[in-house]
């Protein structure tokens, strides 16, 4: 067990630093959430750069963790190593290949704690989507994919505020076109195009309030950071609030 009172407030030795690392996957969530998070959280912006890359390195690996705690962990730590500006194609790549393949995707579990797959993981999307050297293109694209996946749980903590914060955030990037801002709401419109009448399908639910969020965003603006007093515009929000208007109407008549 970790004694947490010694532990330094920066600057770690490898010892420490792995202490807390391995304690990010613990099945305890007061050890993983409120205390090896938020140390690791505080001592990221601190760390060398290559400590940084080597943490990163190891929460891309956790991805393929089979404690479903330390795969929905993994993407917060992964985040916050990307806003201090570090990055790996490698974690991207193995942030794709998890996000819109996980099942697990329950918000709070009564003994796990929190575990949110998708809000965590729309984090690092977030992360990613501001990040100047990440193509933001493929970013709206693996939202969607998220979003489509086929399950049969419909969100129910938030998620689909976080996923389309995510989504608003990448579309803050000035260097998407019109079209490419647009483009990734015709895999849903396709999906929507498709439906059947009967109840209402837990990915199509999902998918209609993360939009109606990217929505409101697109036409307010995105905060980058929460409670922050900076609020950016889409360059091309009034095309993806009326594209994502007709895609609405499209699963929901009564929308448009």
């Amino acid at each position: 067990m970790t004694d947490w009172t010694a532990l330094p407030d920066r600057d770690p030795s490898e010892a420490e630093l792995a202490a807390v690392r391995e304690a990010l996957r613990s099945p305890d969530p007061v050890e993983r959430d409120e205390r090896a998070y938020s140390r690791l959280a505080g001592w990221i912006p601190g760390l060398a750069e290559e400590r940084r890359l080597a943490l990163g390195d190891a929460m891309a690996d956790r991805f393929g963790d089979p404690e479903i705690q330390a795969r929905t962990f993994a993407p917060l730590v992964l985040g916050r190593i990307v806003r201090t500006g570090s990055l790996r194609a490698e974690w991207l790549a193995a942030f794709a290949r998890w996000y819109p393949a996980e099942t697990d995707l329950r918000g709070h579990h009564p003994a796990l704690g929190w575990l949110h797959a998708v809000a965590h993981g729309a984090d690092l999307l977030g992360a990613f989507g501001q990040h100047p050297d990440v193509d933001p293109e493929p970013l709206l694209a693996l939202g969607t994919a998220r979003l489509l996946a086929p399950t049969g749980h419909v969100f129910d903590a938030m998620e689909d505020d976080r996923l389309g914060c995510a989504l608003a955030l990448t579309l803050t990037r000035p260097e998407l076109t019109e079209r490419q801002a647009v483009g990734w709401l015709d895999a849903v419109a396709e999906v929507f195009a498709g439906g059947e009448p009967g109840p209402v399908p837990a990915e199509v639910s999902n998918t209609l309030r993360a939009l109606r969020v990217v929505h409101l965003l697109a036409v307010r603006g995105v905060r980058p950071q929460w409670g922050g007093a900076e609020v950016r515009a889409l360059p091309h929000g009034a095309a993806v609030g009326e594209r994502i208007a007709e895609v609405l109407s499209t699963a929901a008549p009564y929308l448009g």
